[in-house]
């Protein structure tokens, strides 16, 4: 079974991800990650991205979401971790209220 080169760098991942989360402070509280395969059986890292609720706010979300898009895709170099990006959003209040753990 092919392993994406991810799986081997997930420190070095790990320190990108939590590089890019600071900057990106204080519209970003929180981005966590799993590394596994799509519905097609292509390997992906799917983004759990926590927004304020300024920052999620309609007239804000488009701008906020594509800043995190655009960052994580320059720190990252999918193509050759050999994974696909894949981004979720949700304001904190939409955490506090639904308390999954995968995203705390």
């Amino acid at each position: 079974m092919y392993m994406p080169k991810a799986f081997t760098m997930q420190a070095e991942i790990d320190a990108v991800v939590q590089d890019i989360a600071l900057t990106l402070r204080p519209d970003v509280e929180r981005v966590r990650y799993d590394i596994e395969q799509d519905w097609s059986g292509d390997w992906g890292i799917f983004f759990r991205v926590t927004l304020s609720d300024d920052a999620s706010s309609p007239r804000r979300l488009r701008q906020v979401a594509s800043k995190v898009v655009e960052s994580m895709s320059e720190g990252l170099d999918f193509p050759s971790l050999g994974v696909f990006a894949y981004y979720n959003f949700r304001s904190a209040a939409g955490q506090k209220e639904l308390r999954e753990e995968a995203w705390a």
